[in-house]
Order: C-alpha cells, then sequence, then structure tokens
C-alpha cells in the first residue's frame, strides 16, 4: 500500500501540470496546440470521467463495455441500505457466524468483524467502504433484505440493488453478489458506476464515509463490554495522494484486476469517475490520477 502511494506520488510530481490555454510541453506527446489539453492514455481496460456538477461527459474509453466490477459493487450496496425508510444508523445488528465463514469460504476482503458482536449499522458502513470489508457487505444484506431465511434476505437486497440501478438508468448493469464477489452475473460498465457514485455522493453520510481515511469501531461484545476493533484504513490511496479527493471505492479480483471510482473537488469543481480493469493497486491510482488532471484541466 505505502509503495502505491508513493509510486503514485512520484509519478503526480513528474507530470506536467496543465491549464486551459496551456501548452502541453511532455515530449512523450509532443507539443499540443494552446487551448488543447491532450487527452491522457491509461493502462485501464475502460475509463469514463464526467463534470459532477454539469454531467458533461470528459473522458471515454471503452465506457460502455461490461466488465466485472470487484468491490466497486459496494457503493450501491451502502446505496441501498441508505436508501432505507426510517433507517436507523445506530442500530445493532450481530455478527453471525456465517458472515465469517463466508470470509473463509471465499478468501475474501474483510473487516475482521467478531461472531456475536453487536454493531451499528453507521459502524458496518464504514467496515464496508473503508476496508471493503465481504463480512460487513453481508451483515448489511442480511438486515436489510426481506424473508424469513437469510438466503431469502441476500435474494431480496440484491433484488432491491438492480431495482436501484434500473431506477438510475444503469442499462448495463446487473449484480448478482452484495459484495461483488459475483456468480457469473455481476458486471457494470464504467459510464454506469460513475452515474452510481454520482447518486451515492448526494447522500451526506456516504460522502463522510468515502472520504475518510482512518475509522476505529468500538463494537458491544456478548458480554455486554466494549470492544474497541483495530482501525479501518481505507483501500483508496487517492486519499493521501490527490489534493481535493472526497472518494469513491476500491475493487479488485482475478476477473476484475484493479479498479478504482474515484471523485476529487478542487476550486469549488468536482470530477468524477471509474477506471476498471486496470494492472495494479498503484496503476489504478496513476490511472485516476491522470484522468482528473485532464477533467480539472477542462
Amino acid at each position: 500500500m505505502i509503495t502505491g502511494i508513493k509510486g503514485t506520488r512520484f509519478r503526480r510530481a513528474a507530470a506536467v501540470t496543465v491549464t486551459t490555454g496551456a501548452v502541453l510541453a511532455a515530449g512523450a506527446f509532443g507539443a499540443a496546440p494552446a487551448g488543447a489539453v491532450t487527452t491522457p492514455t491509461i493502462a485501464a481496460a475502460g475509463g469514463y470521467v464526467m463534470n459532477n456538477g454539469t454531467a458533461k461527459t470528459l473522458y471515454t474509453k471503452a465506457a460502455d463495455t461490461q466488465r466485472s466490477t470487484g468491490s466497486t459493487t459496494k457503493i450501491m450496496t451502502a446505496k441501498v441500505v441508505l436508501a432505507q425508510p426510517n433507517l436507523n444508523l445506530d442500530a445493532k445488528v450481530t455478527i453471525q457466524k456465517a458472515y465469517s465463514d463466508y470470509i473463509v469460504a471465499n478468501t475474501a476482503s474483510s473487516a475482521h468483524l467478531i461472531v456475536g458482536d453487536k454493531v451499528t449499522v453507521r459502524q458496518l458502513l464504514y467496515g464496508l467502504m473503508l476496508p471493503s470489508g465481504c463480512d460487513a457487505a453481508y451483515a448489511l444484506a442480511d438486515k436489510f433484505g426481506s424473508g424469513s431465511t437469510r438466503a431469502a434476505r441476500v435474494k431480496s437486497f440484491i433484488g432491491k440493488m438492480n431495482t436501484t440501478a434500473k431506477s438510475l438508468g444503469m442499462t448495463k448493469t446487473k449484480f448478482d453478489s452484495f459484495d461483488g464477489i459475483g456468480n457469473g452475473n455481476n458486471y457494470s460498465t464504467p459510464r454506469d458506476l460513475t452515474k452510481l457514485a454520482s447518486s451515492a455522493m448526494k447522500n451526506s453520510t456516504f460522502r463522510t464515509v468515502v472520504k475518510t481515511k482512518s475509522y476505529t469501531a468500538k463494537t458491544v461484545t456478548k458480554t455486554n463490554s466494549t470492544r474497541t476493533m483495530a482501525a479501518w484504513t481505507n483501500t483508496n490511496t487517492l486519499l493521501s495522494s490527490y489534493s481535493g479527493t472526497i472518494g469513491v471505492k476500491t475493487g479488485s479480483g482475478p476477473e476484475a484486476k484493479y479498479c478504482l471510482v474515484f471523485a476529487a473537488t478542487r476550486n469549488g469543481k468536482t470530477i468524477i469517475g471509474t477506471v476498471l480493469a486496470s494492472t495494479s493497486i498503484t496503476q489504478r491510482a496513476t490511472d485516476a490520477t491522470k484522468l482528473l488532471n485532464y477533467g480539472f484541466a477542462q
């Protein structure tokens, strides 16, 4: 993780700053005419960037090609939870052995939740979005789905994810999991995920969570004592390496490769975008940095 941050900083330091009316002087690209901003090259297979205030498209690369999304899926998980009527963020959820078993069975990213602990919905959202806890995702799906069995509740929750996707006009998106560990039918596009993130960022709780670098939860144990969890660190390295970053979510997996949905605000202008199937943790941050710089230069 540290290497990735340093690598990103090095690349940023080496980059040529481009402003409106500037001439791009980087020898690798050659000179651009005055007023032009050279379109960046990214390693990611797909990318999309827009001005969040105007919804104007600023960059596309295979922006409508469907790909595995990894844990960027959890943006929708959080959005569905936060859209629940009369939501009580301080409601407690008891961590079940099934959530822990799921992590082990799938070698999944974890918030290291302890079976039997009572964890608030708010804490689960941090556990979901910072360390990308699939155990937190399972707990939320189980809590906010409908049905008499856990399987039914999870199926119901995923149904809500797909209903929400349709309502947002995410026409090339399908979810078959609550966390991105799909069953062969979990996919989206850079454009759709950017649309999702833009919508999710309208929620103040979501905004607060995804811009947090580190969070320490205090949970309630079976004996009603307080457990101070190990701090959850946000996997989004841009929060430390790119000034103005306000979110959003990383994703990775054998099929998804390295994904990042990102957003930053500078001088009152918010740029939001997505890269899918980049080549490494470091490279997805480098790709996003290039695209943010490009977005702000327009």
